[in-house]
């Protein structure tokens, strides 16, 4: 037998982290939902004899890539085991595998590779740092603390009605689905049994907030925090700008527009103050949360057109979050506001954006789009194949868009179809999900390779468009 010494073993873990930082994070997600998996097939994890490998597969994928997407219900079909291996998953998900694979490598003592410190670089950085390494401390523990809080404002609320372990267990699982933008409930009905419930509501509205928000922006209003405190000079990033005014802009809009379009339907005859609370609940979650006070099944379709814009721009980069992020969204808008009024720079702020990050933000939104519809025709054509075709919403043209926007953005929202998916249905969502959390840009890196490459420049010559 061949024996392999620990020079060999150390060469090849060498030439693992030696990898790409996206392809690095795509392996690392990879694995934390195979090891998921395995542990949600375990007989421990679930009642009734355990459940099949797509569906252990699904939920550990929805999990890991804090979706929240459910194939079977999580508060009764899991053990308490089954319950604790997707708060886990739900947990490092949220922070990032290569967050706490570097936490972990820090916590033993080995020194952490370039590639690694890359990786942190592109997910928490706008800008190089040199303290990188501090600011994903700051993250793990800004996480931690505000986790913390949350779970003890739940549980203040919970612990009437639930005897102590259970209260405790309840509120931390929600605290940690909440701030990871996860959307995962233990409650069967979801949120729909607290949609008047003031408390909780604002808890998790906070919460999902904070944690899609993005690591970035809490990082800088820190450090301007501090720097006045110093009556030192300090002056908010764009960035920083352009994600505190673009989801100002987005939930406001959401929670209004919400509110007009189901005030005679959904919302009639509750109370102004509740339904108020399910407006703003529903324009919060459809972010990239996934928490729903409301079947979303019973909504008229101009709402959940309404939520699909919102599922699909999603979170702000650097966060828990999913979509194609509020940057993105706020470099279209000033990329058309430069052309119609015939701008050669697109500007924010009162600053010059470059042109290669106006470039990926189109680039990335045309992905998206052409990633969704692809796996949606496939979805439909699967289906039409089958024979299993319906005059419902939940058969219907726009809630398998729903669904698949949703799976993409890692919302969770469900007009009902995810449960009727067919295998392959299945298998496509999965993949949804994994792009969605890594990245269409770095996926496609992964796929087709990232770099330049310098071609023959031939004669221009123009072709008509528009």
């Amino acid at each position: 037998m061949q024996r392999f010494a620990p020079n060999h073993f150390r060469g090849r873990f060498g030439r693992l982290l030696r990898l790409h930082p996206a392809t690095l994070v795509a392996l690392g997600f990879v694995t934390l939902i195979t090891l998921g998996s395995g542990l949600l097939m375990l007989p421990q994890a679930t009642h009734a004899g355990g459940i099949p490998l797509i569906d252990a597969v699904f939920t550990a994928t929805s999990a890991a890539c804090v979706t929240g997407l459910t194939v079977v219900d999580t508060g009764t079909r899991f053990t308490l085991f089954g319950q604790w291996v997707i708060l886990g998953l739900i947990q490092i998900g949220g922070m990032g595998v290569m967050t706490v694979a570097v936490m972990l490598f820090q916590a033993i003592g080995r020194n952490v590779l370039f590639k690694q410190r890359l990786a942190m670089q592109e997910v928490f950085a706008h800008t190089p740092r040199a303290d990188i390494l501090g600011v994903v401390r700051t993250v793990v523990v800004f996480t931690l603390v505000v986790e913390a809080a949350g779970a003890a404002l739940l549980y203040g609320e919970w612990r009437a009605d639930n005897p102590y372990g259970r209260a405790l267990f309840l509120a931390v699982f929600h605290a940690v689905s909440a701030f990871c933008n996860a959307g995962f409930s233990l409650y069967s009905d979801n949120m729909m049994h607290f949609r008047a419930d003031t408390s909780v509501v604002l808890t998790l509205c906070a919460l999902i907030v904070l944690g899609g928000i993005g690591f970035p922006v809490i990082q800088d209003l820190a450090d301007n925090a501090r720097a006045r405190l110093r009556r030192q000079r300090a002056r908010l990033t764009v960035q920083t700008k352009v994600v505190l005014v673009t989801s100002a802009i987005l939930t406001a809009g959401g929670t209004v527009i919400y509110w007009l379009l189901e005030h005679a339907h959904t919302l009639h005859g509750v109370a102004p103050g509740e339904s108020f609370l399910i407006a703003l609940f529903q324009a919060v979650n459809s972010r990239t949360a996934g928490f729903n006070s409301v079947d979303i099944a019973m909504l008229n379709e101009a709402t959940l057109a309404m939520m699909i814009g919102l599922m699909f721009f999603g979170a702000s980069p650097g966060s828990c979050g999913g979509g194609v992020k509020t940057t993105t969204l706020a470099l279209i808008v000033a990329f058309i506001w430069a052309r119609v009024h015939g701008l050669r720079h697109v500007e924010m702020f009162k600053r010059t954006i470059p042109q290669e990050t106006v470039s990926r933000s189109l680039s990335l939104t045309l992905m998206a789009v052409g990633l969704i519809s692809v796996v949606l025709f496939l979805v439909l054509a699967e289906h039409a194949l089958s024979g299993t075709t319906g005059t419902g919403i939940g058969q219907h043209f726009l809630g398998y868009l729903f669904e698949s926007v949703s799976a993409f953005a890692t919302v969770g929202y469900s007009v009902g179809t995810t449960a009727t998916l067919s295998d392959w249905g299945k298998g496509w969502v999965i993949l949804l999900m994994l792009v969605g959390r890594i990245g269409v840009l770095s996926f496609a890196y992964i796929i087709a390779g990232g770099d330049t490459v310098d071609t023959t420049a031939h004669a221009k010559e123009n072709i008509m468009i528009g």
